[in-house]
């Protein structure tokens, strides 16, 4: 679709009904991923996040992993709901790019910096917002939607173990991403842009 940046930040969404129909080459999803690694900055330019694109297949064994790990702590009763969720909003999609952060990375920068060892993990997530909106907006800008969940880390150790992904890495979030069935509801601001902005 191409549009300018603010356009194309001002269409990102959430998307919660995906179907699996490809828009793109997966490969132009994976250059948008090496791009945002190539580009976002990092505290220290430590370069710490790892990120895993899961094409069809793989992204069906993940959330069928999600959904096997869920059905042990939720409730029975509820669980129904919880698979329906699983099935319409992400495995129904058609892909997922799982975010990461390697802790040895955080680890020397605090041993390099001990003066702000302190505030790593803070200087960290910052960082890995910015990858994740980087490439969120991205795959709007494609024609995708896409969710930003959070499933980690119950599915942790389960998800390393399958694609023998280093010890180091912790999982940050994970993104199911599809063509959408329908457009979201219109945001709804709940505080005023003009109260939350300052100008001097």
């Amino acid at each position: 679709m191409r549009r300018n940046f603010m356009e194309a930040v001002a269409n990102r969404r959430s998307y919660y009904a995906l179907n699996s129909n490809r828009l793109v080459d997966e490969a132009q999803v994976c250059e948008i991923v090496r791009k945002t690694l190539e580009t976002a900055p990092s505290p220290f330019n430590i370069q710490s996040a790892r990120i895993v694109v899961l094409g069809y297949e793989a992204h069906i064994q993940f959330w069928d992993i999600v959904e096997h790990t869920l059905r042990k702590v939720v409730a029975e009763e509820q669980f129904g709901a919880t698979r329906q969720k699983l099935h319409t909003a992400f495995r129904s999609g058609c892909g997922t790019i799982l975010f990461y952060e390697d802790c040895a990375a955080h680890d020397q920068l605090r041993q390099r910096f001990p003066l702000y060892a302190d505030k790593v993990e803070s200087f960290v997530q910052q960082s890995a917002g910015m990858y994740q909106f980087i490439i969120w907006t991205a795959l709007e800008d494609l024609g995708y939607g896409a969710s930003l969940q959070h499933y980690n880390p119950l599915i942790d150790a389960e998800v390393a173990q399958r694609w023998a992904l280093p010890a180091t890495w912790q999982l940050i979030a994970q993104m199911p991403y599809g063509t959408p069935l329908h457009i979201p509801e219109d945001r709804v601001q709940t505080s005023p842009s003009d109260e939350r902005m300052w100008v001097f």
